[in-house]
């Protein structure tokens, strides 16, 4: 494992783009620059490394860079700005994602889950039934309603059945007058 420590100029290549896409194309610098002077065309970038390169909006990225950069075994290069730690992922995240690719679509699909079994009725000793147990899950389960649209028109169902009428009860707080029509007057 070779490690190496890089000031990056970026200030020639983002101003060769458009002012809306600087910080995109520091980034891409990076990955050039890094192509060029590690040999390898697998660079990941640190999370402490892109922060410093989007801190400014995607208009006025840094001019320069400070990173160090480290090429492991299996020629993967790992860039991380001066003065902070290179993450190492752990093999179990490795392990992980080689199982992911090895099952394919069998690990993504759940099997549904089975509703919960009622319990079954216990007899007492002087032969009467008792009562059953509550099941885990009741049978019916409110749901709240998502959004504020369907609160609406479930206070507003509420209100009329408990008014007797079809008609939607009227906002007391907020009442609309209606408007009046004048009669008009005849002149010949």
């Amino acid at each position: 494992m070779a490690e190496k420590t890089f000031n990056i100029p970026l200030r020639k290549e983002f101003q060769k783009s458009p002012k809306y896409k600087r910080a995109k194309k520091a980034v891409s610098a990076v990955r050039m620059f890094l192509r060029r002077h590690m040999k390898s065309e697998n660079i990941k970038i640190g999370p402490h490394l892109n922060e410093a390169l989007w801190k400014h909006g995607i208009k006025n990225p840094p001019h320069h860079v400070k990173v160090n950069a480290l090429k492991t075994e299996d020629n993967v290069v790992k860039v991380e700005l001066v003065g902070f730690p290179i993450e190492e992922k752990k093999e179990e995240d490795k392990k992980k994602k080689e199982k992911k690719k090895e099952s394919g679509l069998e690990g993504a699909v759940k099997e549904p889950e089975k509703p919960a079994e009622k319990t079954p009725e216990k007899k007492e000793e002087s032969g009467k039934e008792a009562k059953p147990e509550k099941a885990l899950h009741s049978e019916k389960e409110e749901k709240p309603a998502q959004n504020s649209s369907e609160q609406k028109t479930e206070i507003k169902k509420n209100k009329v059945k408990a008014s007797g009428t079809k008609e939607p009860a009227k906002n007391a707080a907020n009442p609309k007058p209606e408007k009046e029509s004048k009669p008009e007057s005849k002149s010949q």
